[in-house]
């Protein structure tokens, strides 16, 4: 099923545009990373209030995150930087630079601040000042090995009733959005001495109480970090750490839609890293940075497309192309040669084709990598083909309208094979045609044919009809099939003869 946001269109046009039109009392608008560990002159642009960072593990995500923290005051760089001694001699010229609103400094143009690390201390000049919230990775650490619950570890402990306070109502009705669970019983028991220390205390169907000591830890750090986020001020910055820690994926896609929800209410700023693909759904390509060997880069990738602009995959003849269904349409062609081992070629869709061009190019340039690549780019793209680069364009202009104009205009050759692949009584040809002449006529966005196909078909799966059209375009479409195939084949002549079957 594809996946629909609790998020209207709408409010999400609304956010990029208030970002547009720096429309925010105080919001950190960009931030380049001068010079700070890998990174030399790398640029973020937040330009929608629910960022997301991810990358490899060692790819610098958490310097992203503490660089924005310390644009101001309120978070010491010892947090996110701590030196070491002379163990940590690199940090000497350390840099950042950043452009920030603030309408109580400035009311029209935006700030200009750096932070630098010399002569052993860091130097912020002028600083500007930010209610800050920082979840870091150990808001998942079990309570039973949390030191600062342990006072509240015992048989005998007993709180009077005036130190025990329901969970305000906002925070269950949020909590329970993301966790689907009703939390309307449960209670924060603060300790005598230190009210800022406390536990939490749940309460079953059945009418019985347990604390925090028997919470899942996601289910815990989810009730404690939505209660400090409804308290916060309006335009507070959030950082969030490897935001799907304890969570079912679910869950963590419903965490995202609150937080998209909150910069609405609050006008917050968030910022997160991630391993996850379902913390980066409800957001928009401008919302999403990739960290990798240095540099940083916007735009929607998939975990698995990440791993194939790191390396980190195992077949031996790789396949970059723009999008998901430029992906499907080699897969189709090569689907077509039943000698193929499975998975000895694999195919990575990168959501741009500068992306696909520039991560093919620098896999041909590593000298240590193994098996190289190539790249096929849309029909429409910008970028240019070159075999001395191997980057090769797939045929017609965008490939969605190509493939289905090319399909439906032979309808009458291939109409009992199409609808059978449809998933569609055989005696239900002429309903498909005429599902197929609507969809054409009146669908503004071409990108949106098969999905469109599939809804008028009743309970259909876009990739269905996606798959069917491909591979029906494979059997009419054999000269241009063949092409395409022989790019690939060529290229990796070697490595092919080596992994046929027998």
């Amino acid at each position: 099923m594809s996946y629909k946001s609790q998020i209207r269109d709408s409010e999400m046009n609304m956010l990029l545009e208030k970002v547009a039109g720096k429309n925010y009392s105080k919001y950190l608008s960009e931030m380049n990373l001068v010079n700070i560990k890998g990174f030399k002159d790398q640029v973020i642009k937040f330009h929608f209030p629910v960022t997301a960072i991810i990358g490899p593990n060692g790819g610098g995500k958490t310097t992203v995150l503490g660089a924005a923290a310390c644009a101001y005051k309120e978070t010491k760089p010892g947090k996110y930087f701590p030196k070491c001694g002379k163990y940590d001699d690199s940090m000497q010229n350390w840099k950042i630079s950043y452009k920030m609103i603030d309408k109580n400094i400035s009311a029209k143009i935006e700030i200009e601040r750096t932070a630098v690390f010399s002569n052993y201390k860091w130097t912020r000049d002028k600083l500007l000042s930010r209610n800050t919230l920082s979840f870091g990775v150990s808001r998942t650490i079990p309570a039973t090995e949390r030191r600062e619950l342990k006072t509240f570890a015992n048989g005998k402990f007993v709180m009077p009733h005036e130190k025990i306070t329901k969970i305000k109502e906002n925070v269950c009705d949020y909590v329970g959005k993301i966790l689907n669970k009703d939390i309307t019983d449960f209670s924060i028991i603060e300790s005598a001495g230190n009210e800022k220390k406390n536990v939490l205390s749940g309460k079953t169907k059945q009418g019985y109480h347990y604390t925090e000591f028997h919470f899942g830890a996601g289910e815990s750090s989810i009730i404690r970090m939505i209660t400090e986020i409804e308290k916060c001020e309006d335009n507070s910055l959030i950082l969030i750490e490897e935001i799907e820690n304890g969570l079912h994926p679910l869950a963590v896609r419903r965490l995202v839609e609150y937080l998209i929800n909150v910069s609405l209410r609050k006008r917050v700023q968030v910022l997160f890293t991630t391993h996850s693909n379902e913390a980066l759904k409800p957001l928009p390509d401008q919302a999403i940075w990739v960290c990798n060997n240095g540099e940083i880069s916007q735009g929607k990738l998939t975990i698995e497309s990440l791993w194939a602009l790191t390396g980190d995959i195992h077949a031996e003849m790789l396949i970059y192309v723009e999008d998901i269904f430029a992906q499907r349409w080699i897969e189709a062609v090569l689907s077509s040669d039943k000698s193929l081992i499975a998975g000895a070629i694999e195919v990575y869709a990168m959501e741009g084709d500068g992306k696909a061009v520039k991560t093919s190019k620098g896999r041909n340039e590593d000298p240590g990598a193994k098996y190289h690549s190539l790249c096929y780019i849309n029909g429409d793209s910008d970028q240019k083909e070159s075999e001395e680069q191997k980057i090769y364009r797939l045929p017609g202009e965008m490939p969605e309208p190509y493939v289905f104009l090319s399909v439906k205009e032979r309808f009458d050759d291939i109409s009992s094979k199409l609808t059978l692949a449809l998933h569609q009584d055989i005696n239900q040809q002429g309903f498909v045609k005429q599902v197929l002449e609507e969809v054409w006529r009146e669908t503004y966005d071409k990108h949106t044919l098969f999905s469109s196909v599939a809804i008028r078909l009743g309970y259909m799966q876009e990739e269905t009809v996606r798959s069917a059209f491909l591979h029906i375009w494979c059997d009419l479409y054999k000269d241009e099939k063949e092409k395409i195939y022989n790019n690939i084949m060529r290229n990796f002549a070697h490595e092919f003869d080596t992994h046929k079957t027998n």
